[in-house]
């Protein structure tokens, strides 16, 4: 691959003064056209030590405005960073709408060292490069324009360029020891960058090799393919300003469903209030010394909750945290997602509420609204809500991966059972406002959510992250099976 790339390319300086207006004018106009349809962009720096990555990236923030780019570098993870799955430090720096995110060797940076170094296998590297590529795939069709630069030297121009770093008194201090370790590995390192780069240079998301010995014309290389993808964006965006994509009509309500996973959940079970209120202190005593055993040995816990309207979730989480001290939980409520949550991938903003190691953080609804109301609604398309089962499954084998608990409980009732609590609420004045009239239009549309339910539960109930369908006709009942889950689980996990 790189034997067959031009190098030693140079350019004069007078042809980069004749060519350098006309292009900073070009992508300035582009970068404002990008912001005014709300179009997002990734654009990933990576190559070889020397390679002056890091002067091109000087060079973007002043040819273009550098009020709407933001830059981001990557050097050892933070505590805060480590306290979280490894994929967290970038997802939380992906730009919302209309703004350009520069990243310097984003989820590449460890990979290539890492392997060059020998520190991990050929296996372990494919299996990272297959997630990494899955999502550029979902950057992409979220609509996020990702521009990948890789700027390469030969073994005897990176040499020189050390050199010339390590002489030279304005940089010398860049030169790290690490840079002439790599230079002996040179040959490792291209290797390596060369499975990395074929394995991941896909149709949505290509790589683009920049020779870089000569400054100028790796700089004016590098502003030529960004402004070629601004402009391509913009072209396929070309009927105007980005806006929410039009709302599909609903899948049609189905007039008989199935049998469904949630026929299965028998909901005759009962407790007695004195067998409830045994076991309710049982457990919750047990809950206690669990989460502060968990904090010690620095586990994480997240629980997440669904069910249908009245099904007893708020309950059911108000008798976790009875038990749980104060300091050591978050509770997320999620509803419509804000403007800057809807500027983000919808996966953002649960990305962005992770808890720290040792915390638990328990979700109210969560990223199931895309397969459950964004689906029946017509808020997500087709396209969106189908690819969507294999995203939610990626993200939770990554906390799992990075040791975290997970717990996903599906709250179910009968529809008689909703229809009486609907009922009660309307009856008892300080249960009244829990009533609205979209819970009495969801409950028309029983059938189409029952059938979302059953295809959510068979697609993402994976043996990393299992649902537990909680029978809720009694109240007690659920509780108690919920506090028992989650006492087993934690016990296993510690």
């Amino acid at each position: 691959m790189f034997e067959a790339a031009e190098l030693g390319r140079k350019i004069s300086k007078q042809e980069f003064a004749e060519q350098l207006p006309a292009l900073r004018a070009e992508l300035l106009q582009s970068q404002q056209a990008l912001k005014a349809k709300g179009l997002s962009v990734v654009v990933l720096i990576a190559g070889l030590d020397g390679a002056g990555k890091a002067e091109v990236v000087n060079r973007l923030n002043e040819w273009l405005d550098p009020r709407g780019i933001d830059t981001h570098t990557f050097w050892q993870p933070s505590d805060e960073e480590r306290e979280r799955p490894p994929w967290w430090r970038y997802w939380r720096v992906l730009p919302s709408h209309g703004r350009i995110a520069v990243l310097f060797g984003g989820w590449y940076s460890d990979l290539l060292p890492r392997r060059a170094c020998g520190e991990i296998k050929n296996k372990t590297l494919d299996r990272e490069l297959d997630r990494v590529a899955a999502f550029e795939h979902m950057l992409a069709a979220d609509g996020i324009l990702l521009v990948k630069l890789w700027f390469h030297l030969s073994k005897q121009d990176q040499r020189k360029r050390l050199k010339q770093l390590e002489k030279s008194s304005p940089t010398h201090w860049r030169l790290l020891p690490r840079d002439w370790e790599h230079y002996k590995l040179y040959a490792k390192f291209v290797k390596t960058a060369e499975r990395i780069i074929r394995r991941t240079n896909t149709g949505p998301c290509p790589w683009h090799l920049v020779e870089a010995m000569d400054d100028r014309y790796r700089d004016l290389t590098a502003g030529q393919v960004l402004l070629a993808s601004f402009q391509q964006l913009l072209k396929n965006h070309a009927s105007g300003p980005l806006s929410p994509p039009p709302v599909p009509a609903p899948p049609p309500t189905p007039k008989s469903v199935q049998r469904t996973i949630l026929d299965q959940v028998d909901l005759n079970g009962r407790f007695s209030e004195a067998a409830y209120r045994e076991a309710l202190k049982k457990l919750q005593r047990k809950l206690n010394r669990l989460v502060w055993a968990a904090h010690d040995q620095r586990r994480s816990t997240v629980l997440l909750f669904e069910g249908w309207d009245a099904a007893g979730k708020g309950s059911a989480i108000r008798r976790l945290t009875e038990a749980m001290d104060a300091r050591l939980y978050r509770i997320i409520p999620i509803a419509a997602p804000t403007d800057e949550e809807k500027a983000h991938h919808y996966l953002w903003r649960f990305w962005r509420h992770l808890p720290r190691s040792g915390w638990v953080t328990i979700f109210d609804r969560s990223w199931y609204g895309r397969v459950l109301v964004e689906r029946v609604e017509g808020f997500a398309r087709e396209e969106e809500w189908k690819r969507a089962y294999l995203e939610i499954n990626d993200f939770e084998e990554q906390l799992v991966e990075h040791g975290m608990v997970l717990l996903k409980f599906w709250i179910h009732i009968s529809k008689a059972e909703q229809l009486r609590r609907f009922k009660e609420r309307e009856r008892v004045s300080y249960k009244r406002h829990k009533i609205t009239p979209e819970d009495w239009r969801n409950r028309e549309k029983w059938p189409a959510y029952e059938a979302a339910v059953n295809d959510m539960v068979a697609g993402t109930s994976t043996e990393f992250a299992p649902w537990t369908l909680v029978a809720g006709n009694d109240k007690k009942f659920a509780r108690i099976q919920i506090l028992k889950t989650v006492c087993e689980r934690l016990e296993a996990a510690l």
